[in-house]
């Protein structure tokens, strides 16, 4: 169970300073609900309470009951409070169960780190990889630390790309799906806006290590657009050719910033991609 306490600086009703920090109507509701949802200097409290600058208010957020089974898993964290989990997505993981994934997800290893822990979260990760793509995850360990990150979480890739690219740039290509029934992407007038920015840090004519930011993020996006200006990840049989050196595609999320969702301050991790010494 998580509780957030706030010392009050200025005076205001419950309500707006809750909304002021982020929290959705739908949550203020469940915590009018909940016995100790709202305490306000020891005593429960309604949202129309006035407070003043000194007051102690206390917010027992709902549990939740993940209904994902724990599974002992290799997991890699890189950081852990009660509100957040960021971990280091290893290759060939499946972020979420699906019907060819039961019991080797990201979710399952999540579930059974906090499990060990006493804590029995949803799995809600805020940033989604590929399966073959690897690095930074964060995960949200309550509702009101998801939906304040939702869409505030700013990405970084590295990617290494085959041949030579000599300048930073940005593509501005739509991307559409080839069929309905299949994942594959291409670039393609009737698709979703996709916008890619990206910095050369090191190229040869066989390849380029590039960061990559996305302005979008349509599926497979930095795969396709790639393959659309003729440089493909290195790796990337479905849009680009296999290498000896790595049986995937070259597509690292290195570095996740964003503002913490109780604390308010900037945070930023970092992880290294194992394909960046190939160039």
């Amino acid at each position: 169970m998580r509780v957030i306490e706030y010392k009050i600086e200025k005076e205001g009703n419950i309500l707006a300073f809750l909304k002021s920090r982020g929290y959705s109507s739908r949550l203020i509701s469940e915590l009018r609900r909940e016995e100790n949802g709202i305490v306000l200097n020891g005593e429960k409290a309604k949202t129309t309470a006035e407070m003043k600058a000194g007051d102690l208010l206390k917010i027992t957020l709902p549990d939740g009951e993940s209904e994902i089974e724990g599974v002992d898993l290799p997991l890699e964290v890189i950081y852990e409070d009660e509100d957040i989990l960021v971990v280091n997505k290893a290759p060939f993981t499946v972020c979420h169960p699906t019907r060819n994934h039961q019991g080797d997800t990201l979710a399952n290893a999540v579930a059974f780190h906090l499990q060990k822990q006493g804590k029995r979260c949803i799995f809600r990760a805020i940033n989604r990889l590929d399966r073959d793509t690897t690095g930074l995850v964060v995960i949200a360990l309550n509702r009101y630390a998801a939906g304040r990150l939702a869409g505030g979480i700013d990405k970084t890739y590295l990617a290494l790309a085959a041949g030579e690219i000599k300048e930073d740039g940005t593509i501005n290509m739509p991307i559409e799906r080839v069929d309905e029934r299949k994942i594959l992407r291409t670039v393609g007038e009737n698709g979703q806006k996709a916008v890619t920015h990206y910095k050369v840090i090191k190229s040869t004519p066989e390849a380029t290590l590039l960061k990559i930011k996305l302005e979008t993020g349509r599926t497979h996006q930095i795969r396709v657009h790639f393959k659309a200006i003729g440089h493909p990840l290195v790796g990337d049989t479905m849009y680009g050719e296999a290498d000896e050196r790595i049986p995937r595609q070259c597509l690292h999320c290195a570095e996740v910033s964003f503002r913490h969702p109780v604390s308010e301050q900037t945070v930023t991790f970092s992880s290294s991609a194992e394909f960046a010494d190939f160039i």
